[in-house]
């Protein structure tokens, strides 16, 4: 009878993402209920690892190990159920997270008590669908190694090239958006392109261009205006091509076509005035939007997200909260909405954990006040910039702040212990050439015309 009664009792908090926002949130609940019968705990993620992706760059770059930056789930948050799956739907009403299924297992429906919804975002396009197509991104841990591969896949293709039209689109880099993951994914770039010169003889440090391209009128617009220009004339200084007030309006796979913008950041009075850079590697990193399980929910949504109060619960379901990327939530103080940081996905977690217990213990809630730690960016060989304990930083000592930081919040010794490694080789010797070509090797066969033809799914 009593076992029953438990069970019937029994309260589920369901996590959708394995995110910053994600973990942290299945983290801080695992402290305050990870040993109570009557609190069940689940997460659904479609990878079954937190990405640290602040390090992307550097996967990219081949500085840092692929597996390096991934942390299994299961090891990170041991006392939660883990169902590695995309979803499919979201009913608030009948509290009810329906997951796809595959061909080898039927979907499945969790019903859940409480909802924690942290399910990021991916990248925004902005309806150009030919740059979608042809452009490289920086979201996913395939993205780094493919976009690696496709470095590296351009020097063995120019060093042997005699056209210098084509030589010339192979060896020019552009990077469009000048926000964190831009400039630091150029600053890498030129840095692997650097090392890996020296193995090609034809190949001279004038042939290679990185460009990056950004519509506002500076780069890193989070940053001051003394640090945005510091990490600016830096990046010139080295090779780096920046390009402000420029905003890309197609790209066909073999030319990037721009177009400036005036003061204000509209379009240029003289419409008819339309430059182009010749390349065959475009990457995109200018923005991101919400996933389309969020766009097409029964949530209350502007602009793709989530609307939330300020304790952080999505509006007309009480019990259901929504954090990180994919929840809109205003800074009282900018009237603007918080950025895309996993700074902010894990403060908000943090206040949508004490929220949630609030209800279950029915105390009194806390409203959200994000308050920052600082920011920090590198921007290529041992230099950086950083906003610190209320100082500005800049060249190697912000170089340094921003490798110690990233390095504590690994959680696990293990990874912490393998990306140390990387960096300590990277001082003494050159990044890695090698191009991995990851695909199945299929078995050679006879082609016949088919009697009939199946659909299969």
């Amino acid at each position: 009878m009593k076992k029953t009664r438990l069970a019937r009792n029994k309260k589920k908090i369901v996590i959708l993402g394995g995110g910053f926002a994600g973990v942290e949130c299945a983290k801080q609940l695992e402290k305050e209920f990870g040993n109570n019968p009557e609190i069940e705990l689940v997460m659904v993620s479609e990878d079954n690892f937190l990405l640290f992706t602040p390090m992307l760059p550097q996967v990219a770059s081949g500085m840092i190990e692929t597996r390096h930056i991934v942390l299994p789930i299961r090891t990170i948050c041991k006392k939660t159920k883990f169902y590695e799956s995309r979803i499919k739907n979201i009913d608030p009403y009948g509290k009810i997270v329906t997951l796809w299924g595959t061909g080898d297992k039927r979907s499945i429906s969790l019903h859940y008590d409480f909802l924690v919804i942290a399910l990021g975002s991916e990248t925004n396009f902005f309806g150009m669908a030919d740059v979608e197509k042809n452009a490289y991104t920086m979201k996913t841990l395939n993205d780094a190694v493919m976009l690696r591969n496709r470095v590296i896949d351009m020097l063995e293709q120019a060093e042997n090239e005699t056209n210098p039209i084509l030589r010339k689109s192979f060896l020019n880099f552009v990077v469009v958006g000048g926000g964190f993951a831009g400039i630091e994914t150029a600053g890498e770039l030129m840095d692997l392109l650097l090392d890996a010169r020296k193995y090609y003889p034809t190949i001279h440090k004038d042939d290679i261009k990185v460009i990056v391209l950004e519509a506002l009128g500076m780069i890193l617009p989070g940053f001051n205006t003394k640090l945005a220009n510091f990490a600016k004339d830096k990046m010139v200084e080295r090779g780096i091509d920046i390009r402000l007030k420029t905003a890309v309006t197609s790209f066909d796979g073999n030319e990037v076509t721009t177009k400036s913008l005036d003061e204000n950041l509209k379009d240029s009075i003289d419409t008819s005035e339309i430059n182009s850079v010749i390349t065959k590697t475009l990457i995109w990193t200018a923005g991101v939007t919400p996933v389309n399980t969020i766009k097409r929910s029964m949530f209350k949504t502007e602009k793709g997200k989530v609307l939330v109060n300020d304790f952080l619960e999505v509006t007309d379901f009480p019990g259901v909260f929504a954090i990180g990327d994919c929840a809109l939530h205003i800074d009282p103080e900018t009237q603007r909405p918080l950025p895309p940081t996993a700074q902010i996905a894990e403060a908000q977690a943090k206040i949508a954990v004490k929220n949630l217990i609030s209800l279950i213990k029915n105390s009194t809630k806390e409203k959200f006040v994000y308050h920052s730690k600082g920011q920090m960016a590198i921007i290529g060989k041992r230099s950086g910039i950083a906003t610190f304990l209320g100082m500005n930083i800049s060249g190697f000592w912000a170089w340094l702040i921003w490798r110690n930081v990233y390095l504590s919040k690994i959680t696990t010794f293990d990874k912490k212990t393998r990306v140390f490694l990387d960096w300590v080789i990277d001082l003494f010797f050159d990044r890695d050439i090698s191009r991995l070509k990851l695909m199945k090797r299929e078995t050679e066969k006879e082609y016949k015309l088919l009697d009939e033809v199946d659909d299969v799914w």
